[in-house]
């Protein structure tokens, strides 16, 4: 009968082995990918860096997951040797074709004075809260790490503001800023539902403050209670990840699409009328900016703001929505964003259209030939309408 000793020499007979110093220098190179077959709480003690983590018990049912590219180089390593020379060489039987295993494992690389830290790992409560993004492959716990130290800046707490707001803070965004000047009114409530009816009166940056925090404790939600102009449009957006545009104004349109291409922060971009939305991402310099859609303001009256027109109250629930998935997507890192294309959709006849938008190599906001970007208010263009 074979002894584990008997079966462990077996196996290393069938795989590559490496010494921690041919590890280091495989994993310095692009691509490597680096495999912890650790139990949980050796992880959290201490591993190496970007080191994608899956217990030995669970790398048969998991490792398709997490690495795609079969032909991809892979290091795997557990404390001591043992535990990765059997991954590496399940890994085989399941079509890896470059995995080697580290001799010594983490033990021997920490005690050689090599590179290592303390993964950043959710807290229990976090995990819970999260399960079901940790299960999806394009976020899990690193992509909900990501969320967490994200910033993202609402304008406005309106009809789009809300559920985007609402969206973006149960998924974990940890800071998200709110620009927004209004006071919750009863006309707000069809369509606002980051506010409710003991509200009204209050400032409609404290009402989806207290909404947002009461969602998700996560969330840090600066408020600014102020206007939004030329005099301080650069000091608010500045360190913001990605803001989300809920205005239906064009002099802040031109002002905050000015303002994002000096940061180079992308906006994603919404607006509803009666039973129609659209929806874009501008992101500089990869994509066309708001310029490039529309160089200048159309009259203000063919431009009708929904306290003139209407807007079906649950139009703005799917726009902001789609708004809180984009800006998920740059945050992430995934998917393909809506840059470079404007999304429409008709309620009425429940459609959606997608029309290609293009970069205006004569745009004199990010043309090659533009010249210095001025932030500037631009109400003499075009009449200011009321928030969604």
């Amino acid at each position: 009968m074979a002894t584990f000793r008997d079966l462990l020499n077996e196996t290393k007979a069938r795989i590559r082995e490496v010494e921690t110093a041919e590890a280091e220098a495989a994993i310095a190179q692009p691509g490597t990918i680096v495999l912890d077959v650790r139990e949980p709480d050796e992880y959290e003690q201490g591993a190496l860096p970007n080191a994608i983590h899956i217990p030995r018990g669970q790398l048969e049912t998991s490792i398709e997951n997490k690495v795609v590219d079969h032909d991809a180089p892979i290091v795997a390593y557990c404390a001591g040797g043992t535990r990765s020379a059997f991954a590496a060489d399940t890994l085989q039987q399941l079509g890896y074709t470059n995995v080697v295993s580290m001799i010594g494992g983490f033990n021997r690389w920490k005690d050689e004075g090599r590179d290592w830290r303390t993964p950043r790992r959710l807290t229990a409560e976090q995990r819970n809260r999260y399960q079901r993004h940790l299960l999806v492959n394009e976020v899990g716990e690193e992509g909900q790490l990501k969320l967490l130290d994200s910033k993202v800046l609402l304008l406005g707490a309106g009809g789009l503001g809300s559920p985007a707001g609402l969206y973006l803070g149960a998924a974990g965004v940890g800071t998200i800023g709110i620009i927004d000047m209004d006071v919750v009114d009863e006309s707000n409530l069809q369509r606002q539902i980051l506010h409710n009816m003991d509200r009204i009166g209050d400032r409609k940056v404290d009402s989806a403050k207290k909404t947002l925090t009461a969602l998700n404790p996560d969330t840090n939600v600066v408020t600014y209670d102020t206007r939004l102009g030329a005099d301080n449009i650069l000091d608010i957006i500045d360190g913001y990840d990605v803001i989300v545009d809920g205005t239906d104004n064009f002099p802040t349109r031109y002002l905050v699409n000015d303002a994002s291409l000096l940061k180079r922060i992308p906006v994603v971009h919404g607006s509803i009328f009666r039973f129609e939305g659209q929806a874009t991402v501008f992101h500089p310099y990869v994509g066309p900016c708001y310029r490039c859609m529309i160089p200048e303001p159309p009259p203000a009256e063919l431009a009708p703001s929904c306290a003139e027109a209407g807007v079906l109250g649950v139009l703005p629930g799917i726009i902001g929505s789609i708004q809180a998935m984009e800006t998920i997507k740059l945050l992430l890192g995934v998917g393909d964003t809506l840059a470079g294309r404007l999304l429409a959709y008709d309620a009425l006849e429940e459609s959606f259209r997608t029309f290609k938008v293009n970069r205006d190599p004569d745009c004199p906001a990010c043309g090659p030939n533009a010249g210095e970007i001025v932030i500037a208010e631009y109400d003499q263009f075009c009449m200011p309408h009321a928030k969604h």
